[in-house]
């Protein structure tokens, strides 16, 4: 079964690689969104630093400098599987401990307002990467969500803490589990986080997450909050990468909640 998938003894068979003379960084930033990549590479001054390579072909890593600070980005699978292999693979090209992790998601509370950063603190475990990584259990902490949290009130965004529901299956978000999920505190649903915080966790890694709120699922019918070809206030909006660039600069110098 599932829950009895974790296995902290046996050796693994297909090891990651962990490049000793890999460029360092000091944060890596995962983006969602071909778009957002887009626009990093229109107005940063970036420089490949290589490639991770699957069925679907290269996906390009690249690196640039942003205030005395050196940064990686590239633009991550969605869904837990191929978003937590790319990160273990990026341990091959780049030499850091940290990840910001951003992108939209849905949102489960129509009490929180669209314009509001999603913080969240513990991960639903709807998915089946993260019992590869972590004991079988319903949630995971979240570890890092007090920095993200404290670089938001620092930075004078308003944002909100909660619990997320991490699937895997985006056309299975039924109305019964929706209401389990949102009594339990969920505030929004993604398809990665629990699995990059399990991976992370047992990787000795650290991850920095927000979300920015969608389509509304806390209605009579689905909501998806968007007009045709709208940009700004989604998961494509180039303003949610400068949030992540801010925040990886206050991690840069900021020790991991232990």
């Amino acid at each position: 079964m599932i829950t009895d998938t974790f296995d902290a003894f046996s050796e693994e068979i297909m090891k990651v690689y962990r490049n000793e003379e890999a460029e360092k960084v000091d944060v890596c930033i995962l983006t969602f969104s071909h778009m957002i990549l887009k626009y990093v590479l229109e107005n940063y001054e970036c420089t490949k630093i290589g490639d991770l390579y699957s069925s679907n072909g290269a996906n390009p890593v690249y690196g640039f400098e942003y205030r005395d600070k050196k940064f990686a980005v590239y633009m991550s699978y969605v869904g837990a599987p191929g978003c937590v292999a790319d990160m273990e693979d990026t341990l091959s090209l780049i030499g850091t401990d940290k990840y910001v992790v951003f992108g939209g998601s849905g949102c489960l509370n129509k009490e929180i307002a669209r314009g509001k950063v999603m913080v969240p603190t513990h991960a639903y475990r709807d998915e089946g990467t993260s019992y590869h990584y972590a004991p079988a259990a319903d949630y995971i902490e979240v570890k890092n969500a007090d920095v993200v949290a404290a670089f938001m009130e620092e930075a004078g965004l308003p944002y909100v803490k909660g619990k997320t529901w991490t699937t895997d299956a985006v056309h299975r978000e039924t109305r019964g589990n929706f209401e389990k999920r949102k009594a339990e505190g969920c505030i929004s649903v993604e398809m990665e986080c629990a699995a990059v915080q399990a991976m992370c966790d047992f990787r000795d890694l650290n991850a920095y997450f927000f979300f920015t709120s969608g389509d509304l699922l806390d209605a009579p019918k689905w909501e998806e909050r968007r007009k045709k070809n709208q940009i700004k206030g989604t998961q494509h909006d180039a303003g949610h990468f400068d949030i992540a660039l801010e925040l990886a600069r206050y991690v840069a110098d900021v020790n991991p909640l232990q």
